[in-house]
Order: structure tokens, then C-alpha cells, then sequence
């Protein structure tokens, strides 16, 4: 979970971002006692306003399930729950119930823990491959390529602001709006629409279960964006504060994150200080690789 008006950390140093999301999805075994959880540790990605990202612990908690499921068993959905903020200055431990091994399903509940108390509940479901019906919808036509667009360091590299770095040279991700980015000015459309193109800026390795680890990590970049952008709101919005409340995500296909992918994504509500925003996610050659839904909280003054 995030919120934009926690403080900012001018003096945290700059590291190389494929490094750090590696890095932070190679979990590490626990060597204590056992109980009926399997337990794993975490590092957390700094941050400017020290709080945890929430891709990063999504991200995480579904590596900590791979790591209990037979390698035939693949995650085809998760739904999770942001129970409270996490430090991004403290490590994170993951414990993991074996929910059920069927013939074809799995199913594990995952906390992240921090402190003692969970800052993260999911349960995710995992499946061996399998064929059957096949359709999806269609990747929308006439997107600007990626390569045509600026990408978020362009856009941010004259701001001297701890968080203007950050989102320029420190993410593992280059994001590119297909539309103007709210991260300063706000829309001139007041539209409940959005979407980018993404993809990590270095390469990964093969590994599948990384790729959809990863793409966890990447979903929750830009979602709640149509709810600001319906309501003419930017990032910046002095005294707005907006947070995620919780998360699903469904993977279709086989994905590779360090390739191009489109984000579309629009709000169907936003009501009571919360929004609803949906995301369909497209590799480049329009195969509609996963589906994400997100509620979040958004409170402007």
C-alpha cells in the first residue's frame, strides 16, 4: 500500500533496478521452527516515502506460493487484501498455508508479515496446463508504438524531487502513457480511461514463474490512474491521498515482462472515497496475456 502524502527520504542511494527486482523475488528460506505455514524472508525496495510498493509485496507473496506448489502447477489467479502499510526500510516475512492439492488446483493462502502483523492476505490458485476453450478480447487498435512515446525518465528528468527519481531512474519498469501521464499536470480529458505500454528495462531470466511474479509487480503501476483522470486529478494534487485496498489479478497466457506489453485500463465506479478500476494486459502481438481489478482508496481534500 501507498499514500502520497508520507514524507520522502532525500538520501536514499541508487541502485540498478533489474538487480533490485530480482533481487527482491529470490526469497529467502527460513531456518527457524516449523509450523503449519511454510515460511520464506523478503527484502524491501526503498522508497521515498517509506512505505512498501504494493506490486513489490504482491510480487513477493506470489513467489512464496510458487515455492510450495508442484513446477507443473502454474498461478492462474490471486486475490489479495492491503491490511496495512508496510516499511520499505524492514524486511518482510511471508508464511504460506498448503489450502488444498487436487487433481489440477492448488490453493495457497499467503500473509505477509511485518512486525508480527500481516500487511498483506492473499490466496492464490495454481494449475496444471491443460487444454480447452479458447477466446479473448481484442487488443485495441491504433496504440502509438511504444518507441514513439516518452518514457517516464523523459518526462521527469528536469524535476530535482526525491520522488521524480525515483519513478524516473529507480523503477525496474519503463512505463510509457499512451495519453499525457498524471504525474504533475492533470488531464485535460476527463476521461475514466488509461493505458501504457510497459516492460522491465533490462532482461530476465526464462524463468516463468519470475515473468508472472514480475508482471504482479507491474500491475499495480498506473491502475488507479482513470479514477484520477475522470476526475481531472494529476499525482501532485496538493493534500490528495490515495491508497490500494486490495487486488486480483488473473494470468491467461505465458508472458515475458522484459517485451513490450499494452496496459489498457478504465474505472467502472468511484464512490464513497474508493474506486474500481479494471486492467486488461496485451503482449505486442495482441495476445491477452492477463486481467487485473483493483480497488482503491482516494481522498482529496
Amino acid at each position: 500500500m501507498t499514500e502520497t502524502n508520507a514524507g520522502f527520504d532525500v538520501d536514499a542511494p541508487a541502485e540498478d533496478p533489474m538487480e533490485v527486482l530480482i533481487g527482491l523475488l529470490d526469497l529467502g528460506d527460513f531456518d527457524g521452527a516449523r509450523t503449519n505455514e511454510d515460511i520464506f524472508l523478503g527484502p524491501s525496495q526503498k522508497q521515498p516515502r517509506h512505505r512498501v510498493f504494493g506490486g513489490q509485496v504482491l510480487a513477493q507473496s506470489m513467489m512464496a506460493g510458487m515455492r510450495t506448489v508442484e513446477p507443473d502447477r502454474v498461478a492462474h489467479s490471486m486475490h489479495g487484501y492491503f491490511l496495512r502499510p508496510g516499511d520499505a526500510n524492514k524486511p518482510i516475512t511471508f508464511g504460506v498455508e498448503r489450502l488444498r492439492d487436487g487433481r489440477s488446483f492448488s490453493a495457497r493462502r499467503v500473509h505477509a508479515y511485518q512486525d508480527g502483523v500481516p500487511i498483506l492476505s492473499m490466496i492464490a490458485s495454481f494449475q496444471v496446463e491443460d487444454s480447452g476453450l479458447d477466446h479473448q478480447a481484442q487488443m485495441p487498435e491504433g496504440i502509438p508504438d511504444p518507441e514513439s512515446l516518452p518514457s517516464t525518465a523523459e518526462l521527469l528528468s528536469h524535476y530535482d524531487h526525491p520522488m521524480a527519481r525515483h519513478m524516473s531512474s529507480e523503477r525496474p519498469f519503463d512505463v510509457r502513457h499512451i495519453d499525457p501521464a498524471l504525474y504533475v499536470s492533470p488531464p485535460t480529458d476527463h476521461v475514466a480511461t488509461n493505458a501504457v505500454w510497459m516492460k522491465t528495462m533490462g532482461p530476465l531470466p526464462d524463468d516463468p514463474n519470475l515473468h508472472r511474479a514480475a508482471l504482479a509487480y507491474a500491475s499495480d503501476y498506473t491502475l488507479l490512474e482513470p479514477i484520477l483522470r475522470k476526475h481531472g486529478l494529476a499525482w501532485m494534487t496538493p493534500g490528495m491521498s490515495v491508497a490500494s485496498l486490495d487486488h486480483a489479478m488473473w494470468w491467461h497466457r505465458p508472458v515475458r515482462v522484459d517485451e513490450w506489453m499494452l496496459y489498457v485500463q478504465e474505472s467502472p465506479s468511484a464512490q464513497g472515497a474508493r474506486g474500481l478500476a479494471t486492467g486488461r494486459i496485451f503482449n505486442r502481438d495482441g495476445q491477452h496475456v492477463a486481467t487485473v481489478a483493483q480497488e482503491g482508496m482516494v481522498r482529496i481534500p
